[in-house]
């Protein structure tokens, strides 16, 4: 149960990153489909994230009621439909629908998937958080591949995105069967209930308390999307503009940015493992800071692209782990349901970040200097080795030694990895 429900989170991460670099990579395609204008676009890319911290917040309300499994199932088709609902528009207000519903199901699709990948975790007892984010990362890399293709053979938005989603669109719905919730319950309809365990405490639900607690987790989120937007939305600018490259040469920092962010997180569950997950989040600041010092620094592309080569393996660990900690932290505190409030929450931060990121690094660079800018994401990426202690586990969990045997990994059914 917990493996097939383990694969088919997993194929939803997935599925996520496709549509999503779909979208992003495609901006300029669907800015001249729809003639948005230069002044508009901006509008347009900030209404996405704000409508997606708004579905995250509903979904804080909605899995008092249903399963996160029932909410993922659902939001996953309206994401992948909203899709092709952008590229085969043609007016305006066609597109500014797509886009909204695109943004309020995409929140609370963050959202429910990274409660069921916490609540999988904690049923293993082992860090298995990046290897969803690694998949993640995968189908982000599928998914801006295809884009690509599309753009190279001047295909129209619908022809790239229609064939994409009627792969996807079966396998996900299929592939929700076997999503689990709460740590090893199967998945089913109606009202959720909790197991005894995860009841929560007296208060241990209210809004002051956790807010204190995920304060910390809340900043590094913020920090991390901050540095990963500069990454996705500057990198090709910086290296062409301010390092000299050719404009072909300017687009493989962010491929290689992903490569290096899937690579990371391939590998980050075992370092949280064997390090623990302090210890990982320690390394991933400082990698990511070293990476951003060295593309400041930078005299020539070639060195720049080994700055964004750091800053995939750095920042790819922060992610992850930050919702695993904050998600752990909350179940001590008052059980299941505070643990997916925490979730909720912790992922308006996820667009936050994105929403500054991108407008700061521009603004100081138009004003004072691009190479300038980037040692503000650098200083924020620093700041959060201050919050490293919160990511270590109170008790038995993951990593720092507290790693439960390997024959009690696989949950409480006793079901094989």
């Amino acid at each position: 149960m917990l493996r097939r429900g383990r694969a088919s989170l997993a194929f939803g991460f997935f599925a996520q990153g496709v549509a999503f670099a779909l979208l992003v990579t495609r901006i300029p395609a669907i800015q001249d489909r729809y003639g948005v204008s230069d002044a508009l676009l901006p509008v347009f890319l900030a209404a996405v994230p704000i409508l997606a911290g708004v579905g995250s917040v509903t979904t804080e309300q909605l899995v008092k009621r249903v399963r996160p499994s029932r909410v993922l199932r659902w939001s996953q088709p309206v994401v992948l439909l909203a899709l092709v609902g952008v590229g085969s528009g043609d007016r305006m207000p066609v597109l500014g629908l797509a886009l909204a519903v695109f943004g309020l199901s995409v929140g609370a699709l963050d959202a429910s998937m990274n409660m069921l990948g916490v609540s999988l975790q904690r049923a293993y007892g082992r860090s298995i958080m990046l290897g969803f984010h690694a998949s993640y990362s995968l189908g982000g890399i599928l998914g801006a591949s295809l884009a690509w293709a599309g753009a190279h053979w001047h295909l129209a938005l619908w022809v790239s995105y229609a064939p994409v989603v009627l792969v996807l669109l079966p396998a996900v719905f299929v592939g929700s069967r076997w999503y689990v919730d709460g740590g090893g319950s199967e998945p089913g309809e109606g009202e959720r209930e909790e197991a005894p365990e995860a009841a929560p405490e007296a208060g241990a639900g209210s809004g002051p308390l956790v807010f204190r607690m995920l304060l910390p987790f809340c900043l590094v989120m913020t920090f991390a999307y901050i540095g990963d937007s500069t990454v996705s939305n500057w990198s090709a600018k910086y290296l062409q503009d301010v390092l000299g490259s050719s404009e072909q040469l300017a687009t493989v920092p962010y491929n290689v940015y992903m490569v290096t962010t899937l690579v990371g997180r391939s590998l980050g569950d075992l370092g949280v493992r064997r390090l623990g997950a302090a210890t990982v989040v320690r390394l991933g600041a400082v990698t990511a800071a070293v990476g951003f010092a060295v593309v400041a620094a930078a005299r020539g592309a070639w060195v720049g692209m080994l700055g964004f080569t750091l800053l995939g393996l750095g920042l790819c660990v922060l992610v992850p782990g930050t919702f695993a900690a904050a998600g752990r932290r909350a179940f001590e505190q008052g059980g299941a349901g505070a643990s997916d409030t925490a979730i909720a929450r912790l992922n308006v931060f996820n667009y936050v970040g994105f929403l500054i990121g991108s407008p700061l690094v521009g603004a100081l660079g138009d004003a004072w200097s691009y190479r300038g800018a980037m040692c503000v994401p650098m200083v924020l990426v620093l700041a959060t080795l201050g919050y490293a202690r919160s990511f270590a586990p109170r008790a038995a969990g993951y990593g720092d030694g507290h790693e439960r045997a390997r024959t009690a990994d696989v949950g409480r059914a006793g079901n094989g990895l």
